[in-house]
């Protein structure tokens, strides 16, 4: 993208312009809508990857611990073998010394049976030697404060939306990994929210950096934590917006003219994409499904 066309979209597309944009769009995707999406199911054996996105979790509460065992359980029925932690993984200072407390113990079983889990950092993880300390812990397989992961169809952008993060080269490197990417699948996480009806605002500061990035280049799907709650958006562009915040404990959660579901319990959200979709499910913390969504892939525009 040129630096003029750039500087235009950071200073004038308002949410507004981006819906509008979104559906002149739909024009050149495969997109269909959920409802047809439902009608049509995927085949079981076009199962491209599963995974589990939950954020907020750093507790070591009772609520932690309840959203822990329904993900294993969760597991035992419909096998994956990675799992998103969207930041604050360790409150409230992001103190390494409690890491078994807020992580090995809760997800023991999961640990146990080779899953491997992808973080990054959240406000309250930096307040400790900058979140350096989960920077390098093993167990959150993180490549750096940000990075990409790439499964078969499907590459993750891992991105530190701290305020202090370092935007100077973060936002170029995400800019060349997208535009480098030939995975039809794209999938960026970081702590902070874009869109949400919760308690802390959607940032504009990020909108402003990203979302020309995800027009452009076609991600599909944006996770998050920060607001302790479940919801996900309609499409807006071409990318859904879905906070998975309440992995400890929960907070009250609005609606917006976006909103396509949101709910303040205990959950997490369990992801599954095949060829043609991704399928987006929300479960709490009794294994109960209290939401379902769908997205078709994006051809290359």
């Amino acid at each position: 993208m040129n630096q003029t066309r750039r500087e235009f979209l950071l200073a004038g597309l308002s949410a507004l312009t981006f819906a509008i944009l979104g559906k002149s769009l739909r024009g050149l995707t495969k997109e269909r809508s959920e409802t047809e999406l439902d009608l049509i199911p995927p085949s079981p054996d076009s199962l491209l990857l599963r995974f589990v996105a939950v954020a907020d979790t750093g507790a070591g509460n009772e609520g932690q611990y309840a959203v822990g065992r329904a993900i294993a359980r969760y597991h035992e029925q419909n096998p994956f073998d990675l799992v998103l932690l969207a930041g604050d993984n360790i409150y409230n200072h992001g103190e390494i010394e409690k890491i078994g407390r807020v992580f090995e113990q809760p997800y023991r079983s999961l640990l146990d049976a080779q899953v491997k889990f992808y973080a990054c950092l959240g406000n309250h993880d930096i307040k400790t030697n900058n979140g350096n300390d989960q920077v390098q812990y093993p167990g959150f397989n993180m490549q750096g404060r940000y990075y990409s992961l790439r499964r078969d169809q499907v590459e993750f952008f891992v991105l530190d939306t701290n305020r202090n993060a370092d935007w100077q080269n973060q936002l170029p490197w995400l800019e060349t990994q997208l535009q480098e990417s030939d995975a039809p699948w794209k999938i960026v996480m970081g702590h902070h929210p874009l869109y949400t009806s919760g308690l802390h605002l959607g940032s504009r500061f990020l909108r402003r950096k990203l979302m020309p990035l995800f027009l452009e280049h076609g991600v599909s799907l944006y996770i998050n934590g920060h607001n302790h709650n479940y919801e996900r958006s309609r499409e807006i562009g071409n990318t859904t917006y879905l906070t998975c915040g309440a992995g400890a404990k929960t907070r009250r959660v609005g609606r917006s003219s976006w909103t396509a579901r949101s709910a303040s319990q205990l959950s997490f959200a369990a992801v599954e994409i095949y060829s043609d979709r991704l399928h987006i499910t929300g479960i709490d913390q009794n294994n109960r499904t209290f939401d379902r969504g769908a997205i078709a892939i994006l051809n290359d525009l």
